[in-house]
């Protein structure tokens, strides 16, 4: 009986230590998660100081290891122009997504 415990014992000390040397999955991790948030607090501050408050609530701001994506409505193409050239200006800013859309009349 000894020797059985024993092998199962050793079997499963061995399969753990496999599985611990496993690559976890894709995921970011702390550091990049808080460099992205706080990215995107820095860009909507710069939409929000550019556009005005109120313009820039309608723009989401996503943030994943430095790629920014702007999404959402505003009234002009000036102003998703505008609210573009205020996230390229932003320090940390590796890569700019659009997709924002204007509304329609």
């Amino acid at each position: 009986m000894r020797s059985i415990l024993a092998a199962f014992s050793i079997a499963l000390a061995t399969a753990v230590g496999i599985a611990g040397c496993a690559s976890p999955p894709e995921k970011a991790s702390v550091p990049e998660t808080s460099n992205d948030a706080a990215l995107t607090a820095k860009v909507k501050s710069a939409i929000a100081t550019d556009v005005g408050a109120r313009a820039a609530s309608s723009i989401n701001v996503e943030t994943y290891k430095g790629v920014v994506q702007l999404s959402g409505f505003v009234d002009s193409r000036d102003m998703a122009n505008r609210a573009l050239d205020a996230a390229k200006k932003v320090s940390g800013v590796k890569t700019l997504k659009n997709e924002l859309r204007v509304k329609s009349s």
